[in-house]
Parts: C-alpha cells; sequence; structure tokens
C-alpha cells in the first residue's frame, strides 16, 4: 500500500509546566525536549507505523533547523520528498500543562509545498490515500491522483481556489480554525467528517447520511495532547485506504486520536 502526506512540519521545543505562565510570571519547565512536528510530520509518522510506510510532501527552511527535521523524519521511517526554501525553517514552542493539555505558540510563516516544486508528484497517482493538512493549489490537484483524499478544514482557502473534490473534509465541532459551513466548497466534499474531542464525532456524506461514532478509550495515562487531531486523521486516512466504509474509518481513527494521548510530544520522545 502507498500512503502520503502534503502539509507543513515545525522543530518544536517542548516545555511541561506546572501552570501555564500569568501575565508576567516565570515559570519553572519540569522537563524540556525538542523534535520535529507539526500536523504534516506528525500525520506521516503515524500513517509509517500503520502501513509500514509513508511519503511526506513538504516545504523545509535551508538551515540547520530544516535539515534537523529531515533528519527526524527520516528517522521515523518517512520518505521526505522536500525542496528547500531560502527562509528560516518554522518553528514552535508548546507547554504542556498538568493534565495533558498544551498550548502552541508558532514561530515564522507555515512552509506548505506549492506543487510546483521538482518533487516525486507521480508517485501520489494510485496511491491508497492521501491527507491534505496545507500547501498550494497545484499540489492539491497533484493529491487527487491518490483514490482516496483527506483534507483538513483549516485548508478551506486551498481548497477554494483549487476547485478540487476531495473524499472526506476533516473539520471540528468546537475549534473554529476548523468549521465548516455547507456551500462553502464547489465541488463539495463526498463526506464532511466533525470531531468533537473526548465525545466522538459526526460524519455526513454528500447523499444526506449521516451517523456518529462515540468518544475512544484512551489505553493508557495521558502525557500529553500534542498531535492526537492529526493521528486522528491519519488514522481516518489509512482506514480508507484499506478499504473500510467512512464509520469504521472513523473509529479507527478515534483509536488513534485516543492513543496520541498517551505519547510524550508529536512520536513520543524518548530523550529530553
Amino acid at each position: 500500500m502507498r500512503y502520503a502526506v502534503v502539509g507543513h512540519v515545525e522543530w518544536v521545543d517542548f516545555a511541561r509546566v506546572p501552570h501555564l505562565p500569568r501575565s508576567g510570571e516565570i515559570v519553572d519547565a519540569e522537563e524540556t525536549w525538542a523534535e520535529v512536528a507539526g500536523g504534516g510530520a506528525v500525520a506521516a509518522a503515524v500513517l509509517v507505523r500503520l502501513a509500514g510506510d509513508a511519503t511526506l510532501f513538504t516545504a523545509l527552511g535551508a538551515d540547520e533547523l530544516g535539515d534537523r527535521c529531515r533528519e527526524g523524519l527520516e528517522a521515523l521511517g518517512v520518505r521526505v520528498e522536500a525542496a528547500p526554501l531560502d527562509v528560516a525553517q518554522r518553528r514552535a514552542f508548546t507547554h504542556v500543562e498538568p493534565g495533558g493539555e498544551r498550548t502552541i505558540t508558532v514561530l515564522g510563516e507555515r512552509l506548505g509545498p506549492a506543487g510546483a516544486e521538482n518533487l516525486a508528484w507521480e508517485d501520489l497517482r494510485g496511491a491508497e490515500a492521501v491527507y491534505f493538512v496545507s500547501g498550494g493549489a497545484e499540489a492539491l490537484r497533484a493529491v487527487r491522483m491518490a483514490r482516496h483524499v483527506v483534507a483538513t478544514a483549516r485548508a478551506l482557502p486551498t481548497l477554494i481556489g483549487a476547485g478540487v473534490e476531495v473524499d472526506v473534509l476533516l473539520g471540528s465541532g468546537s475549534d473554529e480554525g476548523e468549521r465548516y459551513s455547507p456551500g462553502a466548497l464547489d465541488p463539495p466534499p463526498r463526506a464532511v467528517v466533525r470531531t468533537a474531542g473526548a465525545d466522538g464525532g459526526t460524519w455526513e456524506r454528500a447523499d444526506g447520511s449521516t451517523g456518529s461514532w462515540p468518544g475512544a478509550v484512551v489505553p493508557g495515562p495521558v502525557e500529553d495532547a500534542y498531535g492526537a487531531g492529526d493521528s486522528f486523521a491519519a488514522g481516518l486516512t489509512f482506514a480508507l485506504g484499506a478499504g473500510e466504509d467512512l464509520p469504521a474509518a472513523c473509529r479507527f481513527g478515534a483509536d488513534q486520536g485516543a492513543e496520541a494521548l498517551t505519547r510524550r510530544g508529536a512520536h513520543g520522545a524518548a530523550g529530553a
């Protein structure tokens, strides 16, 4: 099977803190670590664990952090297709609170592939499934060569401009950045999936059929919530590519999101 992700990565510094700092306050971190992360990186790494391999089409800064991102992805088993950009690699800082909630500050512009880069776009032809996180209209049109395309509602501006029909548009019932209103896309998605965190979520097909799934059981102590949403998306993408129907794919995605809560940081980093 062939799976891919099109999207951005960030070099992320994590700090576990007793509480989020209030205005003007200094807090001491109980633990720190850094790793390659971001929506594209998390989803690609999950697909590697599920399918055995996955390709990430992305853009990386032509600097030391960009090199570290590539090295980190390849160490996770991700095949990286990325043209270097003459800009600084995007970074982020994440506070992790007791209970696992994460709060993220992003530094720099999102670096997604435009689609015109000299990358192995033809490898997407006939791929089982692709998850589109971010990038340009040409990249999204290339993604449509795959059998199944899942896209996040955060990419709505690109989806609107590209005029590409996606199999599943993945949004949120609570996150304003992932809201989708019917009629916003032409052509409309074949199905819309809306997550609701611990409460599960709902799905709706273009033919009007609807359904829901319950929240998944977290299979261990909660480390943090970083990457749970992108892990859900990767699980959904994998299940669709493997031939599961939409309800079963949503339940499988929920299991992957719940499992992500038990991982430290983006991938279960072992060292500070």
